[in-house]
């Protein structure tokens, strides 16, 4: 199948944490203005709904800012934090469960200049400064709110078949900044490529 290929509604109609390492390797791909930038995703967080304190619909909360969450799977879930930074997930499961994937970090395949500027860097880019990061990948992509609720089949904002990641290559780890989420915070639903450079830091291995 072509890597270009979007993935399918059904690929996310499972659980969060069979779709977090499922993710590694596929191909997030964004439209804008006439032209394309593409990230092959190697890092992602897997966030269980109403059962875990480190989610959004920790207790079953629902509000207007968590409403593309209760959607079936397949679309994105994007929110902004710290009033300055925006956030991408995709939804999983069905539109009882509240669960999905946040994508924290990826690989520049195409586009590089187009995000090299959105990310102000002028100089020798160096591994993670594109997108080594939920926030960097976001502005890199020009990813922001117009986008919640969005189909990830179809429109500005796609996930593609991509080159997904070897199985023996997926590591795993505890998730980032949710220390609040107490023992939730153990849990290891960070995955990652190993080995790769674009993994935002602290890598879930030792280099």
């Amino acid at each position: 199948m072509d890597e270009m290929t979007p993935l399918p509604a059904a690929f996310y109609r499972r659980p969060a944490r069979e779709v977090a390492p499922d993710l590694l390797g596929r191909f997030l791909v964004r439209r804008l203005d006439g032209g394309r930038a593409v990230l092959r995703i190697v890092e992602t967080e897997a966030y269980l709904g109403e059962v875990d304190r480190a989610s959004h619909a920790w207790g079953g909360r629902r509000t207007g800012r968590t409403a593309a969450l209760y959607r079936d799977g397949g679309r994105a879930y994007v929110y902004f934090v710290y009033g300055m930074h925006h956030m991408l997930n995709a939804v999983t499961g069905d539109s009882s469960d509240g669960t999905a994937v946040l994508i924290r970090a990826g690989e520049p395949v195409e586009g590089l200049e187009a995000m090299a500027r959105r990310r102000a860097l002028t100089n020798r880019i160096l591994a993670g400064q594109i997108a080594g990061g939920p926030a960097k990948l976001c502005q890199a992509l020009a990813v922001d709110l117009g986008l919640n609720g969005s189909p990830l089949q179809r429109g500005p904002l796609t996930i593609t078949q991509g080159r997904p990641a070897r199985p023996g290559r997926i590591v795993t780890g505890t998730r980032v900044g949710v220390a609040y989420a107490a023992e939730h915070a153990l849990w290891p639903l960070r995955f990652a490529e190993e080995g790769n450079r674009e993994v935002s830091r602290p890598w879930p291995w030792r280099s």
